[in-house]
């Protein structure tokens, strides 16, 4: 679930099994830790445009060797275009669903920053209050005390807290938000509150408990009233507790641990692991609607909005001039500007995408992690001219 790739951490030979596959734990909630260079530029015999997109997805898959790709682009009148390559199914051959559900990883970010930005436009928390207000006496270790951490803190990656999926085990299986918060909490503290910026799931775990903390509620029923419903994302879920199945039409995703290595098909898995840092499902063209609508003011009040867009440096995860927010990141264009978005990786899955200023959105997904730093970057560049047409 990763960071720019749902990203929280790019693999670190830490290793976790699934349906009886092993991946590794650090690549499953990321956005993209490996630093990521310059865009690659698109080719300049290629006149932008809806057939170059689709060859930007074809050589994902025949030269970075995805088994499968999909992108949605949304352009500023609302029309929609779907593209896919490679197969659904390595075994079978069998086609790619347009437009089919994906893990979305570190997306699920933003929606629940979405929803703790909506209870503090409600008076119901304050983003600078500290956490122990919320969960009195639960954050206590070496250099962390939830004191002095506060709610805003959590949401931009400025508390200096571990992050819980460095040191997650082989044993996949059904997790509480608690016990990851307490496998972050034996670790001693990356720096003081609010003294620098490092990316960490741990954070949206403690986001996750505030809102039920707050509500009442789950976070899953939380997410499901204030957006999913709201904006009719009918493809978009909060998978129930224990639930390993992805319900719609979707491509296989699979877990390969170097280029060219043996597929593992990773797409039935336990995803409570990542909880409200990364446990979503959903489709390129929701991700596209969930973007646009919270860009244009839909789910958010204006002052909550600019709390959001307000942002701190994050190049060591999102890659050079990005910037992150409250849940969101600003990733520079190359035609100039920058879109707003997050990106996830999961095992399996890695989406990245986002909205422009313009109001045009694309999101693109690959049904496998990138196992290096050149196809996170082939990836980010097809997102770029999907969105620099």
């Amino acid at each position: 679930m990763s960071q720019q790739a749902s990203q929280t951490d790019r693999p670190s030979g830490r290793q976790r099994r699934g349906r009886r596959r092993t991946v590794p734990v650090a690549a499953a909630l990321a956005v993209g830790v490996l630093a990521l260079g310059a865009l690659v530029a698109p080719a300049a015999s290629a006149a932008p445009g809806p057939d170059t997109l689709q060859r930007s997805l074809d050589a994902l898959v025949h030269t970075d060797g995805v088994p499968a790709a999909l992108a949605s682009v949304t352009d500023r009148s609302g029309r929609t275009r779907t593209y896919t390559a490679g197969v659904g199914d390595v075994v079978t051959g069998s086609p790619v669903p347009a437009d089919g559900q994906v893990r979305i990883g570190s997306n699920t970010k933003t929606f629940t920053a979405v929803v703790v930005l909506q209870l503090a436009a409600e008076h119901r928390l304050r983003l600078d209050a500290p956490v122990d207000r919320y969960l009195p006496g639960l954050l206590r270790g070496d250099g962390i005390d939830g004191r002095c951490i506060t709610v805003r803190q959590l949401l931009q990656h400025t508390s200096g807290l571990p992050n819980y999926t460095d040191y997650l085990d082989d044993d996949i299986r059904p997790y509480q938000p608690r016990e990851l918060v307490d496998l972050a909490l034996r670790h001693k503290a990356e720096f003081a509150p609010g003294t620098s910026w490092a990316y960490s799931n741990t954070n949206y775990i403690l986001a996750g408990m505030i809102i039920e903390k707050v509500t009442g509620r789950t976070v899953a029923e939380q997410i499901d009233r204030r957006i999913i419903q709201p904006l009719g994302l009918r493809h978009t879920s909060f998978p129930a507790p224990g639930d390993a199945t992805i319900r719609e039409a979707h491509p296989h995703g699979y877990y390969q641990e170097s280029a060219g290595g043996p597929l593992h098909d990773i797409t039935e898995m336990d995803p409570s692991w990542a909880w409200a840092a990364g446990q979503m499902i959903s489709t390129n063209s929701d991700l596209n609607r969930f973007f646009t609508a919270l860009l244009r003011g839909d789910l958010l009040p204006p002052a909550q909005l600019a709390q959001m867009r307000t942002t701190v440096p994050a190049e060591s995860t999102f890659g050079p001039g990005a910037r992150y927010g409250l849940g969101l990141a600003s990733i520079p264009l190359s035609c100039g500007g920058v879109y707003w978005g997050h990106g996830g990786s999961i095992p399996g899955y890695e989406t990245r995408g986002g909205v422009t200023e313009t109001g045009r959105a694309a999101n693109v997904a690959v049904t496998v992690q990138p196992t290096d730093e050149a196809g996170l970057k082939h990836l980010t560049a097809v997102v770029d001219r999907a969105l620099c047409p």
